[in-house]
């Protein structure tokens, strides 16, 4: 029961939104005509964003076939285990294509982030993707992958303080 006054249960309106979603997926986590949530990322998109978003995902599953994929804070993530390790997300001006460790692949790219170890590179259109080189870095980061959950376990813990 509902009652007048009384919020629902955060819980509650997260299952009851899910519920749809689950309903309409099929067993490969498509949904709606067949579309998954990548698929979709790419169709909302402005044309020549989408076109560089379904560029850089045909590279990336190819090269990366045993990573597992989602939109994860609003963007499309690959993962290898926990870990991610490269993604894409569109702003007005390009899509960037980002690498969890990205300066270890390649000093060209543009660092990113506070931590020292991401960095990307801007396309303004499907045509500037180069997939020679994507593909390589690509080959890259499926050897050498930022381990992300250690990582920030680790700055967590923080020092310790000499009363503990």
């Amino acid at each position: 029961r509902f009652l007048p006054g009384r919020p629902l249960p955060a819980a509650l309106v997260k299952r009851i939104v899910k519920e749809p979603i689950g309903e309409t997926a099929d067993k490969k986590g498509k949904g709606v005509r067949g579309m998954g949530e990548i698929d979709l990322y790419a169709k909302d998109q402005a044309p020549a964003f989408g076109a560089t978003c379904d560029s850089l995902r045909k590279l990336i599953d190819a090269a990366l076939p045993k990573a597992t994929s989602k939109v994860w804070h609003g963007s499309p993530v690959w993962f290898i285990g926990e870990n991610p390790v490269v993604g894409y997300s569109a702003n007005k001006k390009a899509v960037q294509l980002l690498f969890w460790n990205g300066r270890a692949i390649d000093k060209t790219l543009a660092p990113v982030g506070k931590h020292g170890f991401a960095a990307q590179a801007s396309f303004g259109d499907a045509k500037e993707v180069d997939a020679k080189v994507v593909r390589g870095w690509l080959r890259k980061a499926r050897t050498d992958v930022f381990d992300s959950k250690a990582f920030f376990a680790k700055r967590r813990s923080g020092p310790r303080s000499p009363l503990s």
